[in-house]
């Protein structure tokens, strides 16, 4: 806080699911801290600081405003103790109420919390330091899609317990299906991808189990599909998501996941274009492996993976959380994914 700094200038980093975005200083000036505390979730829209002319400026006063009522939620300021335990049990501070006459959200508001669900708490180990090659070399920064990379593998590795399965098919129905779809409706692309997506998320809807996760000893069953699909642009992997996609329909959930690769391709995704997945889908086929398995994207249970093995023959995956779902719920999943709808069938 009062820094001077200038224009283009990086002054934070937001993780989103699979990226981690930079936020450049829009003009030169002095940067006033907001109500963002480091560490925290935010929500879409809420200000992050300030740059003003002198280091001492009054930001306006609906800065700290979090929601359209103009409110502050004092759980939106968490001690550094309360967002370490936040971040162990996958909760949001939003999640947690504070104690009467408290202001800020506390450790023992946290860990009252989980002793309320049934969650046991140990204390705080500290970290071990990070190993270190025993080779010559040099460290070097990571950009910021390969932090945000980091941060999605480090969720899958400390809290999914990760299983893997796939099934080949014939996907000559699927081709044939789309090829007529894309006749139909006069699209430029190739919707097979889609397509394969949308039934994914015909099929989230109405087996909710698919699209949920886990927090603390429950299960947590998502009220809309927030389908993530994967775009590779450059060095660049993003995870696309195409938000409450049920309501869209098969047509214009096509439509809007090719627009969706269009943005990533050209590096324009917005802040909703790249965070709150609630299941995923992505597909190697075009570089001919033989096997995909995919990481999870933060908070989700399931990514379906698509590619062809080496004599041509479709293959469906699946990475699956083993809290949330079991070997058969994925296998009868990918079994409905590689059947093509009849010709005038929705998928």
């Amino acid at each position: 806080a009062g820094a001077a700094v200038k224009r283009g200038q990086l002054i934070a980093a937001v993780e989103t699911d699979k990226a981690v975005v930079d936020v450049e200083s829009p003009d030169d000036g002095f940067f006033i801290k907001g109500p963002a505390e480091c560490g925290t979730m935010v929500t879409v829209g809420k200000a992050l600081g300030w740059v003003g002319t002198t280091a001492d400026e009054t930001p306006p006063a609906d800065l700290a405003r979090v929601d359209g009522a103009g409110e502050t939620s004092a759980a939106s300021q968490p001690t550094a103790k309360a967002r370490a335990l936040l971040g162990r049990h996958g909760l949001s501070a939003s999640d947690v109420p504070i104690s009467p006459g408290g202001t800020r959200l506390t450790a023992d508001d946290v860990e009252q919390h989980l002793a309320q669900r049934g969650v046991r708490h140990s204390a705080t180990v500290p970290a071990a330091a990070a190993p270190a090659p025993t080779e010559p070399g040099a460290l070097k920064p990571l950009r910021s899609d390969q932090r945000g990379m980091l941060a999605t593998v480090t969720w899958h590795r400390d809290h999914a317990v990760a299983g893997y399965l796939e099934i080949g098919f014939d996907g000559s129905a699927w081709d044939a299906h789309a090829a007529a779809f894309q006749r139909q409706h006069g699209l430029l692309l190739n919707p097979l991808l889609p397509m394969l997506a949308w039934r994914l998320v015909e099929l989230a809807r109405s087996r909710p189990a698919l699209n949920a996760t886990i927090v603390g000893d429950q299960r947590f069953e998502y009220s809309e599909v927030n389908l993530g699909f994967t775009v590779q642009a450059g060095e660049v992997l993003y995870l696309a998501v195409a938000r409450n996609a049920h309501a869209l329909g098969e047509l214009g959930f096509v439509r809007e996941l090719i627009e969706l690769q269009r943005r990533a391709a050209a590096h324009k995704l917005n802040a909703e274009e790249t965070q709150g997945s609630t299941i995923g889908f992505s597909s190697m086929a075009r570089w001919k492996v033989a096997r995909h398995v995919p990481v999870l994207a933060p908070m989700t249970a399931l990514m379906v993976a698509h590619t062809q093995d080496h004599n041509g023959q479709s293959v469906l995956g699946a990475t699956y959380d083993h809290r949330v779902l079991h070997g058969a719920d994925v296998a009868s999943l990918l079994r409905s994914m590689s059947q093509a709808p009849k010709s005038g069938d929705s998928a």
